[in-house]
């Protein structure tokens, strides 16, 4: 248990937010957790119940200055999660929620009056990429953004770095591959979706770095106690091809997996299309464009020694989260 302990959590509603915070009232800590007025708060209904952590809602968002000061201040650990993808956001939208949003959340805790104890940043893996001397990328291999997200992330990654290396910050970066994991609305039913459904017959080309989103939690609290300041850290799973880790979902719970892959060509082919229609209409219709769409096809794999020499960092197998991850699947899904 964590004694007298108080984090503040932004996107704290969030499929890996939510997460975090149910652990840290697990584990005893007092949570200050940020929510649009609009998000759904129900998901950390009674988390904290029969535990020593208390919950309490802070409703703003990440530019909503009087309201991060409060939320940060005193506290000794601040989880910045918050964020945004081009799924739900135009381009503009996710550079300034995820660029300038860091910035205003690095602006409160320089201006807390009691003080702000170390800040972990939850970036992505997209910002580090393989390059031909090996097939996984390590937190050396920083890598051209391709798209707003990764550009946001980039960006929000130098301000961090700035605030800890030159500022007298203290704070740490993570960098999480594919997280998995109940509650998450976008990957996690997709992959799931080509391991059991007979309705679903192609699986994508290319590979990942499969995790968990418990083990994510918990290389995001090691990070917060034995991570060095101003350090980066991959959080990453197995690497698996996308047709192996259908067959291996589906072996494991029997389903019908995905047989038929779809071609590299076809989804290449999916970027100009993109980039035309975002041309015509003067917007970004699908959140993609050439590169972006040569980028999915590829084998996006990541080594995590960094963080299990320094950190301690784990993780476990895909099979080892299916069990809950499915129960969730299928009461949303089905």
């Amino acid at each position: 248990m964590t004694e007298d302990k108080t984090a503040a959590v932004t996107g704290a509603t969030g499929f890996l937010g939510s997460h975090l915070c149910e652990r840290l009232l697990a584990d005893g800590w007092d949570v200050r957790a940020l929510s649009r007025p609009s998000s759904d708060r129900e998901v950390l209904e009674g988390a904290d119940e029969g535990e020593d952590g208390a919950l309490e809602w802070y409703v703003g968002d990440v530019f909503d200055d009087e309201t991060l000061r409060e939320l940060v201040d005193g506290t000794d650990a601040v989880f910045h999660l918050a964020g945004v993808g081009l799924w739900s956001a135009t381009p503009e939208t996710v550079k300034r929620v995820n660029r300038d949003g860091t910035a205003h959340v690095l602006k409160a805790c320089r201006a807390s009056e009691d003080g702000v104890g170390r800040l972990v940043f939850t970036s992505t893996a997209g910002t580090r990429r393989p390059n031909e001397a090996s097939p996984f990328a390590d937190e050396s291999d920083v890598a051209e953004p391709i798209g707003a997200y990764q550009s946001s992330k980039a960006e929000a990654e130098q301000l961090v770095d700035r605030y800890a290396d030159d500022e007298g910050g203290d704070a740490v970066t993570v960098h999480p591959t594919s997280v998995f994991g109940p509650r998450d609305g976008s990957f996690t039913p997709q992959l799931l979706s080509m391991g059991l459904e007979p309705t679903m017959p192609a699986y994508l080309p290319g590979g990942l770095s499969i995790v968990g989103v418990s083990d994510v939690v918990d290389g995001i609290l090691a990070a917060y106690e034995k991570g060095g300041n101003g350090e980066h850290y991959i959080l990453g799973g197995e690497n698996l091809t996308y047709d192996r880790a259908v067959s291996r979902i589906s072996e494991h719970l029997g389903g019908t997996p995905a047989r038929i892959p779809v071609p590299s060509t076809a989804i290449h082919a999916a970027g100009p299309v993109a980039e035309a229609v975002g041309a015509a209409t003067g917007r970004q219709v699908f959140p993609f464009n050439r590169r972006m769409a040569k980028l999915a096809t590829e084998r996006l794999f990541y080594t995590s020694e960094k963080a299990a020499d320094e950190l301690g960092y784990e993780y476990e197998p895909l099979e080892a989260h299916l069990p809950e991850t499915v129960a969730w699947y299928r009461t949303e899904f089905q």
